[in-house]
């Protein structure tokens, strides 16, 4: 692990203390910390094509008081892409989670950990890990699936069956490049990622971030999802766990959330937010927010009372 000088942070977001956190097979991940040192600590881990700028509105509301913990997957923002093609398979993400527990959090210390899409599968990836063990006191999946994202996907508006699971993973796997952000890529990702009420600024940041995202990072990823099969993890995620899900979500529809929900050995429930898409911390950034605060209090918070 090194660190590395903050450059000043965007209006709005405190200015983060910068790590370089190295996982098991080398791979160099990007990482930032935010809020006073000693506070209750939150790791947040984002999904495919998107950088940890996805976790604005939590950094900026939870920062106040809690230690916010914040990597780039990788590949992804200001991380490389793993040097293997190898390095692109669930067990590297949870490599890589594991890498960033022990490199920010004190032995033994626990956190709330928050995963959306893709960061919610790195959290069931690592569910049987000493090392989320430790360092795990209660999660949220934002969301996300465990297995079927294919095949149970809602981009194309067709009858459930073969033909629609094989368009989608051609879209979802496509090579083309996105091209720059334009009026109709905004109306593009609106559909197929956000709700109809989606604020424009809203997204815009998350247009920027996905079109930012490597070609070939965003391919080799696309790859890992549609052949996705985390349903024994699910099992594993012992602590209490919060489920989000929008009711507009096309890419992990309501039906994901809902088998996670009765799969978890403690779910601490499970929030279908109306109206509201794939992007769930962007697009209800209080909700969400809002909850993580109450699991820190309950699980992070009595726990250093208690002891």
């Amino acid at each position: 692990m090194t660190s590395d000088p903050a450059p000043a942070a965007p209006s709005g977001r405190p200015a983060p203390r910068e790590l370089t956190v190295v996982s098991a097979d080398g791979s160099r991940l990007h990482t930032e910390v935010y809020g006073p040192d000693g506070a209750p600590a939150v790791v947040l881990s984002h999904g495919w094509t998107c950088s940890i700028g996805f976790w604005a509105a939590q950094i900026a509301d939870l920062a106040a008081d809690h230690r916010v913990i914040v990597y780039d997957q990788r590949g992804h923002g200001r991380t490389a892409p793993p040097a293997a093609r190898t390095g692109h398979t669930t067990d590297a993400l949870a490599d890589d989670l594991e890498a960033v527990l022990a490199a920010t959090l004190e032995a033994g210390e626990q956190a709330v950990l928050a995963g959306h899409s893709m960061g919610g599968m790195t959290l069931l990836a690592a569910s049987g890990r000493p090392g989320f063990r430790e360092h795990a006191a209660a999660a949220v999946l934002c969301s996300t699936g465990s297995s079927r994202l294919v095949a149970e996907s809602l981009v194309l508006p067709l009858r459930a069956g073969r033909l629609r699971t094989w368009l989608t993973g051609k879209i979802l796997g496509s090579p083309a490049p996105l091209g720059p952000v334009s009026p109709l890529s905004k109306r593009m990702l609106r559909y197929g990622t956000m709700g109809a009420g989606a604020a424009p600024e809203r997204v815009l940041a998350c247009v920027r971030m996905v079109h930012a995202c490597p070609r070939a990072v965003r391919v080799a990823w696309s790859h890992v999802l549609a052949v996705l099969d985390l349903d024994a993890e699910v099992g594993e995620l012992r602590v209490p766990t919060a489920v989000f899900v929008g009711t507009a979500d096309r890419l992990t529809p309501p039906v994901q959330a809902r088998a996670l929900a009765a799969a978890l050995p403690d779910c601490a429930g499970l929030v279908e937010l109306h109206g509201v898409g794939h992007m769930t911390p962007v697009e209800a950034p209080e909700a969400v927010t809002a909850r993580i605060r109450e699991l820190v209090v309950t699980y992070v918070n009595a726990k250093e009372g208690a002891a």
